[in-house]
């Protein structure tokens, strides 16, 4: 665990790493995420499930949404709001609006609700459960409100990184879907 603007700095550079090799994948490969969780890590029976609307070269998460939809989950995607504060989650469904939002972002108008397994997109992941966000520290502030909620982050294979430096407010995500697998790792 590092600290100060050296952990600043590790990030910074990671971030860039990370985004070269997510630029060179196939975001449609979420296909493949998507049976992925469906067969090793499905929501349980009544769960609420946080989903995203991807964005530019992110790993396509929608197909799996589509699947849990059809399925009769409860589903809902964040709002952005400004900095500093936790995501907001509204209900969504499959053909629902979807209005603009901060840095690029998309969210339904649905009404808000308090999910308790979150998909997250990110930049890196590591094999002990670090994660690398895109820095604004949204999915930190929200995942610390939601301690009990399962953290599932979804990604390409080619985002696995030797080491993620992590400060003491990064949280670990549960597990990894990428287009390739799905792995679990030790409690967070």
């Amino acid at each position: 665990m590092m600290n100060g603007p050296g952990l600043a700095e590790a990030k910074a550079e990671l971030r860039k790493r990370a985004m070269a090799a997510r630029n060179a994948c196939n975001p449609a490969l979420g296909q493949d995420l998507a049976r992925h969780v469906l067969e090793n890590c499905p929501p349980p029976p009544g769960a609420v499930v946080a989903g995203y609307w991807p964005m530019g070269d992110e790993i396509d998460i929608r197909p799996l949404l589509y699947a849990l939809a059809a399925r009769g989950v409860v589903l809902c995607l964040p709002e952005t709001p400004p900095r500093g504060h936790p995501l907001v989650f509204k209900t969504w469904q499959p053909g629902a609006t979807l209005l603009p939002g901060r840095f690029g972002t998309s969210h339904p108008a649905g009404e808000i609700a308090r999910p308790d397994f979150v998909l997250m997109p990110l930049l890196a992941f590591d094999a002990k459960g670090n994660r690398l966000g895109y820095g604004g520290g949204y999915y930190d502030r929200t995942l610390a409100a939601l301690p009990a909620a399962f953290r599932l982050g979804c990604a390409f294979a080619a985002q696995e990184v030797e080491t993620v430096p992590t400060g003491e407010n990064d949280l670990k995500i549960h597990a990894i879907a990428t287009e390739i697998s799905f792995r679990r790792f030790q409690p967070a």
